[in-house]
C-alpha cells in the first residue's frame, strides 16, 4: 500500500507505521476452490479478531485458515468462499478486503454515527420482543437496527434508534429517562428484578462483539438450557502443553456463517492470546485447534479456569445457532411496524429466537428465528396463518427445520435466497482432516 507520508514524521517513526501496517496479499491461484487471504503483521492482542472481523462482516465463508505468530509477528493465511462456495472475483471487493485489512491498526469506523444505542439484558420470555418494540414505539423512537439474540432463557439485544420526528438521535435527558425506565420495568416482567439491565449509550463496538460481552456479562454460560431440542452441541476440549507452555483449545461442532469470528472473539474478551490455529472444514462439520495463553504469557492453570474456558466456548458457539423457522420480512417501514409485527408472532404463539433489524431508505429489512412457545418446530398452519395476517409477499418463510422438507412443500417454503445459503454450507466444500503439522514447527 503507497503511503503519503506527513512532513512532520521522521524516519523512526515511518519505521513503525511500516512495521504495524499489514501486508495483505489475495491470491485465487494457488487453491482450485478457494480464494486465499494472506495477512502478515506486528503482533498486538486484538488483531487477529479485527482480522476475522472484516472477513464475517462481509459473509465470507472461512473454510480453512492457518494462524501462526513468531516473536512479534504473526502470519494469518485464510481460505474463503462466498455464501454460494465461489471463489472471490469482484475487483471491488478484493480491494476492500485489501484497505481493511492494511488498515485495521488504525481502528475501525462505527457505522451507526447519529443514533442512540439501547442494550438490553435481562430473561426471555414469549412475546418480550413484542413489548420491548411497543415500548419504542409509544415513546416515538425509530428503530433503525437492531439484532437480538437468546441462550439458555437469557436474552441480549442492541436497537440502535432515532426521534421518529426529527430523525435526531435522542440526546434529551428526560427522555432518555423515560425510555431506560419503561424498558427496564419491561425487562423485569414479574421476576427478573436483579438481573434485568438496560443502558443507553452514544457509542458501541462492533454489534456482534458487542452482544457476546453482553451475554458473558450477563453469564449466560453458567445457566443450563431451558429446553435443548438441538443434539448437535459443540464439543470444547481444553489440554495443557507444558513443554511448549500453551493451552490447547480444540472446537468441535457443526460448521456456519461466523464461527470463527464468534470463537475468536470469546478468546479475545477473556483476555487469551492465539499464538497458533488451524481451522478446517469437512462436509457439515469445523474442527477449530487453537494455541492459546492468557494476555499475561501464562497457559491455563486451574481446572475452574479450564471449565469456564469451556463453557464460554460453549456459549460463544451455541448464542448464533438459533434453531426455528427463518421468517424474512420485506415491505415498506412505518412507524410501529416492529411492534404490529411482534405482537402478530405472539399472538399466534410463536416465540422470537434471533431477529436481525435493518432498514434501507424506506424500506425494513428483517429476519426473525421462530418456534412454537415451548422452543419446539413451529406449526406450519400457524406459520401461514401469520403470513396471512402479515401479507403473503411481505412475509416469507427462508429456512425450514429439517422435518419440514417433504415432498409437496411449495416452492416458496424450500426455495429462497436464504434458506439456499444457508442449507447448502455443509456441501459447499469438501475438506481432509487438518494436521498439527504447521503449528508445531512453528511453535
Amino acid at each position: 500500500m503507497d503511503m503519503e507520508w506527513p512532513a512532520c514524521l521522521d524516519e523512526y517513526e515511518k519505521l513503525v507505521i511500516r512495521m504495524n501496517t499489514p501486508r495483505v496479499v489475495i491470491d485465487n491461484a494457488v487453491c482450485p476452490t478457494a480464494t486465499l487471504v494472506k495477512v502478515d503483521s506486528a503482533r498486538r492482542h486484538g488483531i487477529l479478531l479485527e482480522a476475522v472481523q472484516v472477513l464475517t462482516d462481509l459473509n465470507l465463508l472461512i473454510k480453512k485458515a492457518y494462524i501462526s505468530s513468531d516473536g512479534r509477528f504473526f502470519m494469518d493465511v485464510f481460505h474463503v468462499t462466498d455464501l454460494n462456495g465461489n471463489k472471490l472475483t469482484d475487483e471491488s471487493v478484493i480491494s476492500y478486503i485489501e484497505q481493511s485489512l492494511e488498515t485495521i491498526h488504525y481502528g475501525r469506523s462505527n457505522s451507526f454515527n447519529g443514533l442512540t444505542a439501547l442494550e438490553l439484558t435481562g430473561t426471555d420470555r414469549v412475546g418480550l420482543l413484542s413489548e420491548v418494540f411497543a415500548v419504542l414505539a409509544d415513546l416515538q423512537c425509530s428503530v433503525v437496527e437492531a439484532k437480538v439474540w437468546t441462550h439458555n432463557g437469557r436474552i441480549a439485544s442492541l436497537i440502535y434508534v432515532k426521534d421518529c420526528n426529527s430523525g435526531s438521535p435522542i440526546e434529551d435527558s428526560q427522555q432518555i429517562d423515560r425510555i431506560e425506565a419503561r424498558l427496564r420495568n419491561v425487562l423485569k416482567g414479574d421476576n427478573d428484578i436483579r438481573s434485568a439491565k438496560m443502558t443507553v449509550s452514544m457509542a458501541v463496538t462492533h454489534t456482534e462483539r458487542r452482544l457476546h460481552q453482553m451475554m458473558f456479562a450477563d453469564r449466560d454460560y453458567e445457566r443450563m438450557p431451558v429446553l435443548r431440542h438441538s443434539t448437535d452441541y459443540p464439543v470444547v476440549t481444553v489440554q495443557n502443553w507444558a513443554d511448549r507452555s500453551y493451552s490447547v483449545v480444540n472446537v468441535q461442532c457443526k460448521d456456519r456463517t461466523k464461527l470463527l469470528f464468534d470463537v475468536v472473539c470469546t478468546l479475545t474478551d477473556m483476555e487469551y492470546v492465539v499464538f497458533h490455529a488451524t481451522i478446517n472444514t469437512a462436509g457439515e462439520r469445523a474442527y477449530l485447534e487453537f494455541y492459546i495463553r492468557h494476555i499475561d504469557g501464562t497457559p491455563i492453570s486451574s481446572e475452574p479456569e479450564r471449565q469456564r474456558v469451556i463453557q464460554c466456548l460453549e456459549a460463544a458457539v451455541g448464542r448464533r445457532a438459533s434453531e426455528g423457522v427463518r421468517l424474512e420480512l420485506c415491505m415498506e417501514d412505518r412507524q410501529g411496524l416492529l411492534a404490529d409485527v411482534t405482537r402478530t408472532f405472539r399472538e399466534n404463539g410463536l416465540n422470537v429466537t434471533r431477529a436481525e433489524i435493518s432498514t434501507q431508505r424506506d424500506e425494513a429489512l428483517n429476519i426473525f428465528y421462530v418456534t412454537d412457545e415451548m422452543g419446539n418446530p413451529a406449526d406450519p398452519k400457524i406459520i401461514e396463518a401469520v403470513r396471512q395476517k402479515i401479507g403473503l409477499s411481505n412475509l416469507k418463510v427462508k429456512e425450514l427445520p429439517m422435518i419440514y422438507h417433504q415432498k409437496g412443500e411449495s416452492e416458496e417454503q424450500t426455495v429462497g435466497v436464504g434458506g439456499t445459503v444457508l442449507l447448502s454450507l455443509g456441501s459447499l466444500v469438501r475438506r481432509n482432516l487438518y494436521n498439527l503439522g504447521l503449528i508445531r514447527s512453528h511453535s
